[in-house]
């Protein structure tokens, strides 16, 4: 309780005084204006606090809180986002190059108080409200001013406060007593579109029609869907020779607007005695702009060292040796992808933070150790999971049309595919290698070495995909040996992660990647770097990790019956034909 009181009295000092700097003259232009703009922003977020703890909010009506919702994320709409100091070009112009990029840092942390302050985390944001103001302390004397002081400010709260942001994090992912989420799933009246505005994320068009959507569907209708989305969950864990029953919890993840199906969901799951965990990144919205988004992807570049991620690591293991036993009873993710927005051809800006050649193999060698460390604590071997995809009403006027046949696509018989994969299975478990070649201008041409199989009557390499943690069936895949697997990839356009690539290339030798290319940009140096960023994760080459051929005719007749191929997602292309994926299987 003393811990609290504390909070609040520092949070009433930071927002005192930072009501102070909107008047004050201290700070000469340009600065003056970044620093005001950022304060009115704060006070906004002082005024939410209040309205939210005292209870006012609740009444509010559904177009006021879509008010609200406008005025916390409008700055970043692509109609605003030219001249806002959340963009690292318009900061660096305004700024100038040595204080733009860290202020324009700054700015866009202030922004993540949104939620925290829907979640009632006081600590978070005090603790940016502090940083904001120790760094407007150096800008009220120019002549002192200097950037080394500035930066090492930034790197001590980055570097001083992991303890507190990761402790944060591994709780929210593994403790089930954390019930915000879970809470407005299961607590809300579902019909009153007005609990979206309760996470304090961003709502627009998908979040809103989804919702209505789903509510015009009987009750029957979302236990079915549920149940296809849970069943293959626990079907998982039965195929794969797993003890669901040594388990308490489910990572559940999922996009605004589906909670009926959730709620549905956390019903069947608890009936396999697991409890819901819905943690900050589970629960996700279309975003106001993937610009804004793609601008920040590499903001930790400020401060990334070999002693930040050694302190980052530290605390992780503490964070999951506190709590091992609840990390052990994590069953593992259950997740709702969605698809249909519109493609997203992103612009890289100089102006933007970029990690340096060291700083991406320190966070390469990071995530390896980092999930290296929760398998010991989340045990692989002992959890699994399930993924399924849904349209989402940007796909457009057959959006409707679009879900029903996605349901149809996500509910085919799994034994009618299981014998027809067999059959496949039969036939390339014969073979030495299995050449896949493109058709027209398509200039894939790969060679993929198969593993000689010792006892062929009771060895196979392949496996039989049905409907269980990887929705929806309908493919056989293996890992191939790398020895002699090479050649050419080649995809005209492809959209992963939400990006878009176009005329995607990449080349293998003994099963990795020698070489890699595409055309979404003017330069070869641009569409390298776009590459190694979003499909290697800054690795200097991946192997292949699957080999698959698709079965799902449904699937592909669907596709091309509404020509929506490039707007299905990954998870249901895939199951349309042969398809190499690189890195972790």
């Amino acid at each position: 309780m003393e811990h609290l009181d504390i909070i609040f009295e520092r949070y009433e000092i930071a927002t005192s005084r930072i009501r102070e700097i909107i008047n004050e003259d201290t700070v000469s232009e340009p600065f003056k204006s970044f620093f005001c703009k950022a304060s009115e922003f704060i006070c906004k977020i002082d005024d939410l606090n209040s309205i939210i703890k005292s209870g006012e909010i609740n009444d509010f009506s559904l177009d006021r809180l879509k008010e609200l919702n406008k005025s916390l994320f409008e700055e970043i709409y692509s109609e605003n986002y030219e001249e806002s100091f959340a963009n690292p070009e318009y900061a660096v112009k305004t700024l100038g190059e040595e204080y733009g990029k860290i202020l324009c840092y700054i700015y866009t942390k202030n922004r993540g108080m949104i939620r925290n302050v829907y979640m009632g985390r006081l600590e978070e944001v005090v603790l940016q409200m502090e940083l904001f103001t120790q760094i407007y302390n150096y800008f009220e004397d120019v002549e002192q001013l200097e950037y080394d002081n500035v930066y090492e400010t930034v790197y001590s709260y980055e570097k001083d406060n992991t303890e507190i942001f990761t402790d944060l994090m591994i709780e929210d992912r593994i403790n089930p007593d954390n019930k915000f989420a879970v809470d407005i799933v299961m607590n809300s009246d579902l019909n009153d579109l007005r609990y979206l505005y309760k996470y304090g994320e961003h709502v627009g068009f998908n979040e809103l029609k989804m919702a209505e959507f789903l509510n015009s569907l009987s009750q029957e209708e979302i236990d079915r869907l549920a149940k296809v989305y849970t069943e293959g969950y626990r079907i998982g864990f039965i195929n794969t020779g797993k003890d669901i029953s040594n388990k308490g919890t489910v990572d559940i993840r999922y996009s605004l607007g589906f909670e009926r199906i959730i709620r549905s969901a956390i019903f069947n799951f608890k009936k396999m005695g697991l409890e819901p965990v819905i943690y900050q990144v589970g629960y996700t919205t279309t975003s106001p702009n993937r610009q804004y988004a793609y601008d920040h992807r590499y903001d930790d570049a400020l401060y990334l060292d070999k002693a930040y991620i050694k302190r980052k690591l530290e605390v992780s293991r503490h964070a999951y040796e506190s709590r091992k036993q609840l990390a052990g009873k994590m069953a593992g993710p259950a997740v709702i992808e969605i698809f249909g927005e519109t493609p997203f051809e992103p612009e890289n800006k100089k102006q933007a933070y970029a990690l340096s050649e060291e700083q991406q193999k320190l966070k390469s060698e990071y995530i390896t150790e980092y999930q290296t460390m929760v398998q010991e604590y989340i045990k692989g071997d002992e959890r699994s999971f399930t993924i399924i995809a849904f349209p989402i009403p940007e796909f457009g006027d057959d959006f409707e049309q679009m879900f029903k046949e996605t349901v149809k696509i996500n509910t085919l018989d799994s034994e009618i595919y299981g014998k027809v994969q067999q059959n496949i299975i039969d036939a390339l478990d014969q073979a030495e290698y299995v050449k896949v070649l493109g058709k027209g201008d398509n200039k894939t041409n790969m060679k993929v070495q198969m593993h000689d199989l010792k006892n062929p009557l009771k060895e196979t390499n392949f496996e039989n995909c049905l409907a269980d943690v990887n929705i929806p069936l309908g493919e056989v895949f293996t890992s191939p040996k790398l020895n002699g697997t090479e050649g050419i990839l080649h995809v005209s356009q492809v959209y992963l992660n939400d990006l878009k690539y176009n005329d995607l290339q990449i080349t293998f030798e003994d099963g990795k990647i020698k070489d890699y290319t595409c055309k979404n940009f003017d330069t070869e140096e641009e569409n390298k770097k776009f590459i190694k960023q979003n499909v290697m994760f800054n690795h200097e080459t991946l192997p292949i990790g699957e080999f698959a051929i698709g079965t799902n005719t449904t699937a592909y007749m669907v596709a091309k019956k509404y020509h929506v191929v490039y707007k299905l997602p990954i998870l249901i292309v895939e199951k349309m034909g042969p398809h190499f994926a690189v890195g972790d299987t």
